[in-house]
């Protein structure tokens, strides 16, 4: 009976001595677990040229609604000094998750850091579309007088400054594709191409497993179908989106308040601002549940049901070997991690199984576990 191997995540192979018991082996400390996303110093860079453009605009606004007496220029200054703070925190965690990028305390990386931001932005998004629903459903009921010129000019000028950060902090995810699975990514978020290469840190090679952290190349001509999509959509920046999200919210209420400000102006319509607040509201509001759940499915390690983990099994039963046990999960934006379990009647070199997974687009991490189909499986935790 064939003792079943294992492979750790800094690429040692230690024959278990017993069910289940690995023997000792040095940890290696050349592995490197970065799993940022493309463009990270980019996203970052962006970030801080916004959240200086709304810090400036914020300011301005309130020493003018201070010195002129305007409410509407003080209320505009303070409601941009909430989204700045929000943004504030989507630059930090670029600068936290670089700054730690190689910090062994993290066992797979700060790839996360990102997520972990969009979500507590995405809590302040709800916060802010419920107040928002609020004071609408307030004005409906009591209709308060409003200096439409005034407010106007002010919703006017917030679009303009909106539209600027909005495309600053466009979403590039597309072009990240592009470079997020042919690339090594250091500690600053950047990128050297790397086509395909391996590191094994001594080719551990005893008819075992052995586990690598390998990058891929731009394209994969044997790629599983539906890999390519699942790639392209976890390779979307969620921090970078949260704080772009933060200054959509800004735009959309400015464009609704013009259109109830003109309304209201032309045709006396006062109720027409409280009512497109709340669709405002409705609106910003799902966009911050899109955001939670996103966001959430990548902290709490949700596998796909598709896609990679099935271009896995496809790859290994290739070879006649059975998957006994497989976990998929991101480890950071176009980055996923996979456990995997196999037995076979004849295990293979632990090549020629990395081999097969070498085309899978997006698979930055694996631990491979090899049993001989005669030895009994390792237990597992329930």
């Amino acid at each position: 009976m064939t003792a079943p191997t294992h492979a750790d995540a800094h690429g040692r192979s230690a024959a278990h001595a017993g069910a289940g018991t690995p023997a000792a082996g040095p940890l290696s400390d050349t592995h490197a677990h970065s799993f940022l996303g493309a463009g990270h110093g980019r996203h970052e860079r962006r970030t801080w040229i916004v959240i200086a453009i709304t810090a400036s605009v914020m300011v301005l606004e309130i020493v003018a609604g201070s010195l002129f007496g305007s409410m509407a220029l003080l209320a505009d200054g303070w409601h941009m000094s909430t989204h700045a703070a929000a943004m504030l925190i989507t630059a930090l965690a670029y600068r936290y998750a670089a700054r730690h990028a190689q910090d062994p305390r993290f066992s797979f990386g700060t790839g996360k850091v990102g997520d972990l931001a969009a979500f507590a932005s995405a809590i302040v998004l709800a916060l802010v579309a419920l107040l928002i629903g609020v004071e609408s459903a307030l004005r409906l009921a009591a209709p308060v007088q409003i200096d439409f010129n005034e407010a106007i000019a002010v919703a006017v000028f917030g679009l303009s400054v909106n539209l600027v950060c909005a495309w600053l902090l466009r979403d590039d995810h597309e072009h990240a594709h592009g470079q997020a699975h042919g690339h090594h990514h250091g500690q600053n978020g950047g990128s050297a191409h790397t086509g395909h290469h391996d590191h094994d840190h001594g080719h551990h090679e005893h008819r075992h497993d052995e586990h690598e952290h390998h990058e891929h190349g731009h394209a994969h001509p044997h790629a599983a179908r539906g890999v390519g999509a699942q790639v392209a959509a976890s390779s979307r920046d969620n921090n970078l989106r949260a704080a772009y999200l933060h200054v959509m919210t800004d735009a959309l209420t400015s464009v609704f308040a013009i259109l109830a400000l003109l309304g209201g102006s032309l045709y006396g319509f006062l109720w027409l601002d409280p009512v497109i607040g709340i669709v405002g509201a409705l609106v910003v509001a799902r966009w911050s549940l899109g955001l939670v759940r996103d966001t959430a499915r990548v902290l709490l390690d949700f596998t796909p049901r598709r896609g990679i983990p099935q271009a896995i099994r496809t790859a290994l039963e290739a070879s006649g070997a059975r998957v006994t046990d497989l976990h998929v999960w991101q480890v950071g934006p176009g980055h996923f991690a996979a456990a995997i379990a196999l037995r076979a009647t004849e295990p293979q070199a632990p090549a020629a199984y990395k081999q097969g997974l070498e085309a899978i687009e997006g698979l930055s991490h694996i631990t491979l576990e090899v049993n001989a189909l005669d030895a009994p499986a390792l237990p597992r935790a329930a």
